[in-house]
């Protein structure tokens, strides 16, 4: 299985109607065929936004640093995938399909070790069907 860097945006609302930037990665139909990524872990950084629910330069700065970090730990060995990223409503998400949560948790740790205490929450739920991911992938046909 390869994994590209091919990835799309698409713009979508919160409850209360602010704006959500969505990026999905795309081709990764060979990683949900394969039955290897069964749980979805979500992890998600709250914050307080502007009045967009978006957050400042200095804040989206940092998420990124740690978005790289997370990326390149998980997916080096394609221990998971990061599918989506969705970013307004005054929280940031990176949403990954993973072989193994426990090595998940492990390594979220290691990778973050080096940075300051970060107020994430993490998520976890079985979904072998991949849904969260095929339902994001809906909104780039809206978005097209």
């Amino acid at each position: 299985m390869r994994l590209t860097d091919k990835w799309f945006t698409a713009i979508s609302q919160d409850e209360k109607e602010r704006l959500i930037t969505v990026t999905g990665r795309d081709d990764v139909m060979e990683f949900v065929r394969s039955g290897k990524f069964k749980e979805r872990v979500e992890i998600t950084w709250k914050f307080e936004g502007n009045h967009q629910g978006m957050p400042s330069e200095e804040l989206a700065a940092q998420m990124e640093q740690v978005e790289l970090v997370l990326r390149k730990v998980m997916e080096d060995d394609k221990l998971a995938i990061m599918t989506a990223i969705y970013t307004g409503g005054d929280q940031k998400t990176w949403v990954f399909y993973c072989r193994t949560i426990r090595v998940f948790g492990e390594r979220v740790n290691e990778a973050l070790a080096g940075f300051p205490l970060l107020p994430i929450e993490i998520y976890t739920e079985v979904d072998p069907q991949w849904e969260e991911y095929l339902d994001m992938l809906e909104m780039k046909e809206w978005d097209e």
